[in-house]
Formats: C-alpha cells, sequence, structure tokens
C-alpha cells in the first residue's frame, strides 16, 4: 500500500508554492515551474521525501525512541495536538520555549511543577488557600499547560522532530540541529532546505496540506508500534512452542523405556515371597516390638 497517493497531494494543495519574488534560491531543486507569478511544487520529489521520512519515523519508533510535533501557526496547531494523540507521541503548538531541547533540565523542572499543580487541584490542596492565591496558581498552571502541556510526560530527549514551517520555528530547528537531533520538515518555496535532515517540499501554509503531512507521519508511528505488537506475540508463541516440545520428548522418553520382562518376573516372584513371611512373623510379633517412626510425633492418650 502506498503511503500517499499523488491524487491525495493535488487535492491538499500541496504542489502551491509562495510567489515567485519571495522564493530562497536553495529550493530550486525542487521547484517545478511557474504559473501566474507562484511557484509549483515538483510532486515526484515530495512523494519520494514523504516516503523517506515515512521509513525514518518507523526505525526511530522501533528503536524505542520518541517523535516530537512541532507546528505553532494557527493552521497547524489544531493538527499537531489531534495527530500526536492519536499516535501517543509528544507535541508543541502553542509555542516553542527557548532551551526546550538544549536546556531540557531546566524544562523538566517546569514540567514537575505543572503536576505539581495538576495534583494540588486534586487532592484538596486548594482548600486551605486564599481565593487570591488560588487564582494565581490556577494562571501559572494553565500557562504551563499551554506551553508545555503537549510534552508533559516526556522524561528525556525525543530521536526525531517534524516540524512544520522551518522559517517560524527557526529556534527549534537550531537547537535540534545542535542536540544532533534528525529532523522532518515541511519546506516551502521560501524555506531553506539546507540543515533538515528530511526536507518535504509542499505547501506549509494550507490547513487541509499541513493535515494530510502530519496523518503520514502519525500513520508511520502507529504501523511501528504495531510492528513491535507483532514481534512480541510471535516471541511469545516461539516460547510456547519450544516448551511444548520440551514436555512432548519428555513424555517419549518416559513412555519409550525399556523394561526387562525377566527382571520385572523375579523381582514380582520375590515380593510375593516377602509379602507372606512378613505375614507370619505379623502373627507372631509382639506389638511392643513394632517398629516406630522417629519423625513422626506420638501422643500419650
Amino acid at each position: 500500500m502506498a503511503v500517499v497517493t499523488m491524487k491525495s497531494l493535488l487535492e491538499s494543495g500541496v504542489h502551491f508554492g509562495h510567489q515567485v519574488k519571495r522564493w530562497d534560491p536553495r529550493m530550486k531543486k525542487y521547484i517545478f515551474a511557474e504559473r501566474n507569478g507562484i511557484h509549483i511544487i515538483d510532486l515526484q520529489k515530495t512523494i519520494q521525501a514523504i516516503k523517506d521520512a515515512y521509513d525514518a519515523v518507523r526505525k526511530t519508533v522501533v528503536a524505542g525512541k520518541m517523535v516530537l510535533f512541532v507546528g505553532t501557526k494557527k493552521q497547524a496547531q489544531q493538527a499537531i495536538q489531534k495527530e500526536a494523540e492519536r499516535c501517543g507521541m509528544f507535541y508543541v503548538n502553542n509555542r516553542w520555549l527557548g532551551g526546550m531541547l538544549t536546556n531540557f533540565v531546566t524544562i523538566k523542572k517546569s514540567l514537575l511543577r505543572l503536576k505539581k499543580l495538576e495534583k494540588m487541584e486534586v487532592d484538596g490542596s486548594f482548600e486551605n488557600l486564599t481565593k487570591k492565591e488560588i487564582a494565581a496558581l490556577g494562571k501559572e498552571r494553565s500557562k504551563l499547560q499551554k506551553n508545555l502541556g503537549g510534552i508533559k510526560e516526556m522524561k528525556e530527549l525525543p530521536g526525531i522532530l517534524f516540524i512544520i514551517d522551518t522559517r517560524m520555528e527557526a529556534i527549534a530547528v537550531a537547537e535540534a540541529q545542535r542536540m544532533g537531533i534528525p529532523i522532518i520538515a515541511v519546506v516551502d518555496t521560501n524555506c531553506n532546505p539546507d540543515g533538515i535532515d528530511y526536507p518535504i517540499p509542499g505547501n506549509d501554509d494550507a490547513i487541509r496540506a499541513i493535515t494530510l503531512f502530519t496523518q503520514i507521519i502519525a500513520n508511520a508511528v502507529v504501523e511501528a508500534d504495531n510492528e513491535a505488537g507483532l514481534k512480541i506475540i510471535e516471541t511469545l508463541g516461539e516460547d510456547d512452542e519450544d516448551m511444548e516440545e520440551m514436555m512432548n520428548d519428555i513424555s517419549l522418553k518416559e513412555e519409550d523405556r525399556e523394561i526387562d520382562i525377566d527382571s520385572y518376573s523375579s523381582a514380582a516372584e520375590e515380593e510375593t515371597v516377602k509379602t507372606e513371611d512378613s505375614t507370619v512373623d505379623e502373627a507372631v510379633t509382639d506389638e511392643d516390638d513394632l517398629p516406630v517412626d522417629v519423625d513422626k510425633v506420638y501422643e500419650e492418650e
């Protein structure tokens, strides 16, 4: 099954770039033509770039690392949050705080503060505070939730970033490059594709185009999670088969054990003779001379 079709790209308006006068010359290799003063993006290259990005996301998730969705422009906010939550990944859709990657230790403190405020609101700690204090804490919690709510459970740096509009998210791009984190980014005709590990040439302003790109990356995460689940099931199945084979081998060994008929017959005869002798001895033996089990506790009547 194809990751994306040419028809879906055309319907979403992915091929529309910016005005010719606003172009970045470094995007020349991704431009197909010019129509009415607007650059048209080469969708053949877009499809190939999407496939490369899709594979990169799958490998990252299979390796146990996380994907961070970044898109703070108004057209991208809703799609980024919806698709990131659908695939269980982190996102930033309101504002990129400086140092979110390069100074993650400090960001962790803010995340702990957010969790503490949420806990105080639930466990009744606000009941002992004044209205003014409650309002101040509520305002602080709302601000933290707005900027850090999408990465609240992020305990370590992500394995890869997916970014909408590298011009607007220039700080995020710079921090990821400094930390050596791979970047997947939608680059329009006015963007600089240099320094982006997996540039996807396409329209980064239309809501339908942004939604399509974000859905594709989220689908890659879901597919990778499904593959990991299947591998676990297969591993468990192999363990069960190995156990069953081992039990079958044991039972076969028990059944296939050879019995010496002659020794078995002689042993049976000796047992019969001993039983008869013991019966005669028991008849003439006094009860006081019977053997006593030393390990058993006997109670006197």
